[in-house]
């Protein structure tokens, strides 16, 4: 008896080390991550938040993401003490950013930058974070949910209004004669700011179009802000109208490459006044050789750096007041304190003293490849 006593004994002492082992790892599990309930050490709103998740959208059909966007946030963010960046790319899926964005609470991210693959379906990223109390900040593009916490982006339909304002102020050099036919190659419907820069636009042109002195011919938002889709757009736009097609409205960079790829097949190149945006090398070269009219410059770093001051003010626990300079409308009602920075619109004048001068790009990368002299900058 003396023996089994003395097996209960040892059993139980086990078993009472076991259980203590399961409540401490329980509570280390809790404190990591921020915002979880039940632990009044975990990071709440943001506060003392030391674990950025910041989400990007897709790589492929512009290369700002990667290229800009992803070095600006991660360096402009990791300058605060103690924080550190977890990177996410969803390559184009929402359904890939979603998932991402489930990783990052999991892993502890305490406030999260989401440049949104799907403006609607991203709204139920910001329900999870919200549920753990962590605070989302939309970047460039709109994320339609009122529990949004903050916005940083440019004036979208600035960008759209740039774009067409040069069509109105610049067509003359491509028509001599009748009226103009005009393409309209927007971007992705599921990205709010291609809704945007289609009403900025349509806010300069639709007036020519009413009076007849533009003719709308096509007009069409483009899957993903797809390069090949913007190409087979165009090329079903020229055989439609027999080549016959002078202005083309087109949203970004990439696509405005694939538009001049369907013209230069029909020896059209720099007959068309081609818009873009993003101010991307490609973009940039396209100008200097004539094949591109302008493109919409952004300064991203400017963006980027208003995204940390953001994230700085939530970990500090401090008013953000400040740093917005505005708000934004969500289709559910919302009002989303918001930072707009202000697009610049550049073409051959002006390339020297906006992209160069901020280094955004640089004489070497845009030159490369191309005829000395090239738009007076090679």
């Amino acid at each position: 008896m003396k023996l089994f006593g003395q097996k209960r004994t040892g059993i139980s002492a086990i078993f009472g080390v076991v259980l203590i082992s399961m409540m401490l790892a329980a509570c280390g599990n809790g404190s990591t991550g921020g915002g979880t309930t039940g632990n009044s050490t975990a990071p709440v709103n943001g506060k003392n938040c030391t674990q950025v998740g910041v989400l990007l959208p897709e790589t492929a059909t512009s290369a700002r993401w990667d290229s800009k966007d992803k070095p600006l946030l991660t360096n402009d963010i990791q300058a605060i003490p103690g924080v550190h960046v977890d990177y996410y790319n969803a390559e184009g899926s929402a359904t890939t950013q979603q998932n991402q964005a489930d990783q990052a609470l999991t892993k502890g991210d305490c406030i999260l930058v989401v440049a949104a693959s799907d403006s609607d379906s991203a709204a139920t990223i910001v329900a999870k974070a919200k549920a753990r109390q962590i605070p989302v900040i939309a970047y460039d593009r709109l994320i339609q949910s009122k529990d949004l916490n903050y916005y940083v982006s440019f004036d979208n339909v600035k960008v759209g209004e740039l774009q067409a304002q040069y069509i109105v102020d610049h067509y003359k050099d491509f028509v001599k004669s009748g009226t103009p036919n005009v393409v309209m190659i927007n971007g992705s419907q599921t990205d709010n700011n291609a809704i945007l820069f289609r009403q900025g636009a349509l806010d300069k042109l639709q007036p020519l179009f009413d009076n007849g002195t533009f003719k709308k011919v096509y007009d069409q938002y483009t899957p993903n802000w797809d390069n090949d889709t913007a190409r087979t757009e165009m090329d079903g736009a020229l055989v439609a109208q027999q080549g016959n097609v002078q202005i083309a409205y087109v949203a970004n960079d990439g696509m405005a490459n694939s538009v001049i790829a369907s013209l230069k097949a029909k020896q059209l190149n720099g007959k068309v006044l081609v818009t873009g945006q993003d101010a991307t090398v490609a973009g940039i070269q396209n100008i200097l050789v004539g094949d591109q009219a302008m493109t919409v410059y952004k300064a991203i770093n400017k963006e980027a750096q208003a995204t940390a001051d953001l994230v700085k003010a939530l970990h500090d626990g401090t008013s953000t007041a400040s740093l917005t300079n505005g708000t934004t409308k969500t289709k559910d009602g919302g009002s989303i304190p918001s930072i707009l920075e202000t697009p610049v619109a550049v073409d051959k004048t002006n390339i020297a003293s906006t992209v160069i001068a901020d280094n955004f790009v640089t004489v070497a990368d845009v030159c490369k490849n191309l005829p000395k002299g090239a738009g007076g900058i090679c």
